[in-house]
């Protein structure tokens, strides 16, 4: 248990930080497609005995990267799907000449936050605090590009899109193994739109996106502990009480706080 309240707390601070900048940027189908690539990473890495944090790692970062890539030329819906697919497609290959295909395909889709070794701490705490420092470096030209991308200059746009595309990579193969590939989506979704909801001003969105997903995990954790049910469900179910409160919260004042304007 305490292996699981450390590591999904990195977690969620990082999750729910970088995804304040996906909303930002519009980029949820983009957040939902690494992960779920990755995937096939962590599925390779089963299948020959390697790091699942390495094989998510590797997936994670070619994704980001064929993504950014691709849609350089073409439309970024499309390279996204296409990227999706072909990753997911390996990733089904690498199961079905696994051994151990039903649980590892379990954990790698829903995670298996409680039973983290200890022996995961250091990577993920490391992951975590690069993904910090990488997000405060890319912090004001990301804001800007999120609200004024007609401002940046076309390879200037291509070098900071890149960076945060390798940054929600960063954030995936930290978060997959605490709730899994298919969930990612959730923690760092619901609590930044949650937090956008509730502020207009990005630092603290930023702040607050953060304490919602830790909020969450952690009642996820409780709850999976109390009933036995799995984590996942408590952070997808708690996840979308947090975003429904916080736009009845915004309805019941003056009409909500101005939102800064993103991408898409």
């Amino acid at each position: 248990m305490v292996n699981a309240w450390i590591v999904a707390s990195l977690a969620a601070v990082v999750g729910g930080a970088v995804g304040f900048f996906v909303v930002m940027r519009g980029a949820s189908f983009v957040a939902h497609a690494i992960p779920n690539g990755s995937f096939a990473g962590a599925a390779g890495a089963t299948l020959v005995g390697a790091s699942t944090i390495a094989g998510l790692g590797i997936f994670s970062v070619g994704g980001a990267l064929g993504i950014g890539l691709l849609g350089r030329r073409g439309r970024r819906d499309v390279a996204t799907a296409l990227t999706l697919v072909f990753m997911l497609g390996l990733g089904a290959l690498f199961l079905s000449l696994s051994a151990e295909s039903s649980e590892a395909a379990y954990s790698l889709l829903f995670g298996e936050v409680l039973g983290i070794s200890a022996n995961e701490i250091v990577p993920t705490l490391a992951l975590a605090v690069a993904s910090l420092i990488v997000l405060g470096l890319l912090w004001r030209p990301l804001l800007l590009d999120s609200v004024l991308p007609e401002r940046s200059s076309g390879r200037r746009l291509l070098a900071v899109d890149l960076a945060f595309l390798l940054l929600v990579a960063m954030t995936t193969t930290m978060t997959v193994p605490v709730v899994g590939t298919t969930l990612i989506f959730t923690l760092m979704i619901a609590p930044a739109a949650a937090a956008r909801a509730l502020t207009a001003r990005p630092g603290v969105a930023l702040a607050l996106s953060s304490a919602v997903a830790l909020v969450t995990v952690w009642g996820a954790i409780a709850l999976s502990y109390t009933t036995n049910w799995p984590v996942g469900f408590f952070v997808g179910a708690l996840g979308a009480c947090a975003y429904a409160a916080s736009h009845a919260a915004a309805r019941s004042g003056d009409g909500g706080p101005g939102r800064t304007a993103g991408r898409g």
